[in-house]
């Protein structure tokens, strides 16, 4: 998502789009990814999904940061910021008329604090507002496919490695049923 074009910057006096509602400005929030931001992003790929990949017997060091730098668009994505610390990362791109969630890391010591949720909800808010589908893969056993059922997501496929889910634009959360 191009943080640049929702109005989410990385300054508290930055108009929000009506119906937005992010966590407070000195919680986080988003700023447009630059080309810099790529290595560091990479490694924090490597870092989020190692488990689950090892798990599956496709961990490879070289490998899991070059998918990330081979896709990388700063057009698209958003780095997650709490104060001056990088702690995680968005995209959300336009593919087959749907709108793409990909990339969506958390350091690991911000997870299981609600941040996730907060992020996704902020970035499905802009999705809806769009009259956007929206798809996503996780990987088979991943913990981060509850969250995607939490927020609306269901399973449109899957296959051994991958969980491949859809959420139609103004699908309720969990949380809200």
């Amino acid at each position: 998502m191009d943080a640049g074009a929702t109005g989410i910057k990385a300054r508290s006096d930055v108009a929000v789009p009506a119906g937005v509602t992010p966590a407070p400005a000195t919680e986080w929030v988003l700023r447009s990814a630059v080309a810099q931001d790529v290595e560091v992003v990479a490694d924090l790929r490597a870092t989020v999904m190692r488990a689950d990949l090892e798990r599956l017997g496709r961990y490879d060091e070289h490998r899991v940061r070059q998918r990330l730098r081979d896709s990388f668009s700063t057009q698209h994505t958003s780095i997650i910021m709490i104060g001056r610390e990088l702690v995680g990362c968005l995209t959300v791109r336009p593919a087959d008329g749907r709108q793409w969630l990909e990339h969506f890391y958390l350091a690991p010591h911000r997870q299981g604090s609600g941040l996730g949720s907060a992020v996704l909800r902020t970035a499905l808010q802009l999705t809806d507002a769009q009259g956007a589908t929206v798809g996503l893969n996780v990987l088979q056993g991943s913990a981060a496919r509850r969250l995607y059922e939490r927020h609306g997501f269901v399973v449109e496929a899957e296959d051994p490695i991958d969980v491949f889910m859809v959420r139609p634009p103004g699908a309720g959360t969990a949380a809200e049923a």
